[in-house]
């Protein structure tokens, strides 16, 4: 029934007027050679907030240019684009229709030559509260996360980009040592393994990640041979990366605002701690902070985490051996820094500053991995999301 898209590379041609720039103040067109980068923006529904943003950045000149705001249900608060290049997914707070109990994901087309999305339709997530969805290295399913709903949702993918009904779900019932905030499970981000075998699940509420094999002709998860791996209680999983080798794994631990470091096994999946609770915050910071988002860079030399209250981004050296080493933090000019992205070339780092409605650029330095903020902010209505797109 569903059958393997094949990648298909793609040059966009965009001419489009700047509205918002760092360092331009004016209209300007942008020049026509080379590829064109696109930035999709996920926002909560506040502040005038018109759904998702789409952007034209521009290298050579550090500037955005606004190509599109695109509708959605109540507050696409994730999104993640199509291994094809030619769809978008975003999931969302609010419903799909009025008869469902849930929150939704949407589905829309990329325009080849302006990377305009056009909408494709509107499911329901199957849990309360969506905060993640990723796909298998195919394209032919995506694996949605529901945080309040504590359940995992895995959803076929038609060629045309439209979301079939699950194939496979799962639901966990799992608490663990804080009440405020681990009464239950909450399923907080899923990815699968580097080589499409293994699927791992963040479990926010029950300090787990949770792992299984992936079975691409029928959309099931099947059991894997570590079922499980236990982080120190209290810890609260969130958001993981891969090191660009496949041999590692690294977990944002939002609750102790720290980063656990896994090695992978490659024939099995397993994952065996290699650094436990590295602290992301300098010894002076006494307020409160909770951890977000975690990237790699494609070298896989440093590693970032987002951290809001401290609202910076914490960077951290990679050693041969896959441990970290904590280094330095950068402020993002901004509060509540849920969501980041360094670019496909690794020069730059992009944050979203979550209550101050901005998304600032920095440059990475390519010997130490330090930030240095380039350019004005971004005005972005509460952007919670970026991912980028290169054609």
């Amino acid at each position: 029934m569903y059958r393997k898209l094949r990648l298909l590379p793609v040059i966009l041609c965009l001419l489009a007027p700047t509205i918002w720039g760092w360092g331009q103040t004016k209209t300007q067109k942008t020049k026509t050679s080379g590829k064109k980068e696109l930035l999709y923006v996920g926002t909560f529904s506040v502040r005038g907030s018109a759904g998702l943003y789409v952007y034209n950045f521009n290298r050579a000149k550090r500037t955005l240019t606004l190509v599109q705001t695109a509708p959605t249900p109540e507050s696409p608060s994730f999104v993640g684009i199509h291994p094809t290049g030619k769809f978008l997914y975003s999931v969302n707070r609010g419903r799909a229709k009025d008869s469902d109990l849930e929150g939704s994901v949407s589905a829309f087309a990329i325009d080849a030559k302006t990377g305009r999305l056009s909408d494709l339709n509107n499911r329901s997530s199957f849990g309360a509260d969506p905060c993640h969805i990723s796909f298998d290295k195919t394209g032919q399913y995506a694996f949605v996360s529901n945080y309040g709903e504590g359940n995992l949702v895995v959803l076929p993918l038609f060629e045309d980009g439209l979301v079939g009904n699950p194939s496979d779900s799962k639901k966990y019932i799992a608490s663990s040592v804080n009440p405020a905030r681990q009464e239950s499970s909450h399923i907080h981000s899923a990815l699968i393994s580097p080589d499409n075998r293994i699927l791992y699940a963040a479990d926010l509420g029950a300090d787990k990640v949770y792992s299984y094999n992936f079975n691409l002709n029928t959309g099931k998860l099947e059991p894997s041979q570590q079922k499980e791996a236990a982080v120190i209680p209290g810890s609260g999983p969130r958001h993981f990366t891969f090191h660009p080798n496949g041999n590692f794994l690294y977990l944002s631990e939002e609750m102790t605002s720290s980063v656990c470091a896994f090695k992978i096994d490659k024939k099995t999946g397993a994952l065996t701690v290699l650094q436990d609770s590295v602290l992301s915050l300098p010894a002076s910071f006494t307020g409160k902070n909770s951890s977000a988002d975690i990237h790699i860079t494609p070298n896989g030399k440093f590693l970032y985490m987002s951290n809001r209250g401290f609202n910076g981004i914490s960077i951290f050296t990679v050693a041969a051996t896959g441990k970290i080493k904590l280094v330095g933090q950068q402020p993002t000019g901004g509060q509540t820094p849920r969501n980041f992205m360094i670019d496909p070339r690794g020069e730059y780092l992009f944050a979203a500053n979550q209550d101050t409605d901005t998304i600032v650029l920095f440059r990475i330095n390519a010997k130490t991995g330090l930030l240095t903020q380039v350019g004005k902010p971004v005005k972005v209505p509460s952007p919670v999301c970026l991912k980028m797109l290169t054609h």
